[in-house]
């Protein structure tokens, strides 16, 4: 067994006990959940994945999340479907009905008397999510690559399900579309294509990408950023060792200088978009004051848009205590959902 394979078995073992504490603690209030994403609140979550499957949830390793497949349903028709019907009856009546609703951003909870309210009461999501591709470059420490992927039925969509995917966005009226989940997007050769197919048709869709950044080194994949409207480098420190101390396989230097590139080619065209964030998960090796002032200075040179820190949950050794305890971060940007953000735009 290796090393992620573990965390993944020791993560669901803690979240076994977390779902009873949980439901515990609901029960000793007189209170009852309530799902954001399954109520059509949210404009994250419900994912489309890369074999057609719908995940209820960002993080469906082993895919207790699914709640209908594309492939033989509409969007429709998986929303109000079976399954996400009798995951809406379970919180309704105070029970976790997966253990990924333990450490979800989506539960919420609510008196039992208005409960039944959101079990029978749902619309679509106005965003969703869309995986091309399930396969990734990087080997990070907490992705529990080989779990998903055993689950998978294909590994990446084809164009034809693409262009399936985007009349059914375009029918659905749906106005968001994060363009990634538990893969690296642009690892798709027919990323330009994807992104094209989905603008053409849906050209008011706010698409937004999150990548690693170490395959946006040429004309094509930059012409595919030039589709989005938002684009997020995930790059976890300011030098290779704090980088590959948890994006194991990645490169500062690469992903850091092909966000820099980007930037200077959306510029030269004098385009708004894409809006370019450097997104920095704070762990408590790369959480130093020195460091985070060097990332903010490296991504004014860079001239992104944005750089935002975002306090790790998981590895438990990893997370930040500076960030909760240092009154340092307190004075960098401002606090939103993601922890601290600056930006840098003029």
């Amino acid at each position: 067994m290796n090393v992620n394979s573990f965390n993944f078995l020791f993560v669901s073992y803690i979240k076994r006990i977390l779902r009873k504490l949980i439901e515990f603690k609901a029960s000793l209030s007189s209170k009852s959940f309530y799902c954001k994403a399954l109520s059509g609140m949210s404009t994250y979550n419900i994912c489309i994945n890369s074999d057609l499957t719908v995940s209820c949830n960002c993080r469906d390793y082993d895919g207790t999340g699914h709640i209908g497949d594309f492939s033989s349903q509409s969007f429709s028709d998986i929303f109000s479907g079976i399954i996400a019907k009798e995951f809406r009856k379970k919180l309704a009546y105070g029970r976790l009905p997966i253990l990924t609703c333990t450490t979800c951003s989506e539960l919420h909870l609510i008196d039992k008397n208005n409960a039944q309210h959101f079990e029978q009461h749902y619309t679509l999501p106005e965003g969703i999510m869309l995986e091309n591709t399930v396969c990734c470059n990087l080997n990070c420490t907490e992705c529990a690559r080989k779990e998903v992927t055993s689950i998978r039925k294909k590994k990446s969509l084809t164009l034809e399900e693409i262009k399936k995917i985007s009349m059914e966005i375009k029918s659905c009226n749906i106005k968001s579309l994060c363009f990634f989940n538990l893969g690296e997007p642009f690892l798709s050769p027919n990323i330009y294509d994807e992104l094209k197919i989905l603008r053409d048709d849906n050209p008011d869709l706010t698409i937004i990408v999150s990548t690693n950044g170490t395959l946006l080194d040429n004309d094509k994949t930059r012409g595919a950023a030039l589709m989005l409207d938002t684009i997020i480098f995930s790059i976890d420190g300011i030098s290779n060792k704090t980088v590959q101390k948890y994006q194991k396989g990645g490169s500062f230097e690469k992903s850091y200088n092909n966000m820099k590139v980007l930037a200077d080619y959306r510029n030269s065209r004098k385009l708004d978009k894409p809006l370019i964030e450097w997104k920095y998960v704070l762990f408590n090796w790369n959480d130093e004051k020195k460091m985070i002032l060097e990332a903010i200075k490296l991504a004014r040179q860079a001239k992104v848009d944005i750089i935002s820190f975002w306090p790790t949950r998981t590895p438990i050794y990893g997370i930040s205590w500076r960030y909760y305890f240092s009154s340092f971060f307190k004075t960098i940007g401002y606090k939103n959902w993601k922890g601290r953000e600056v930006n840098l735009r003029g």
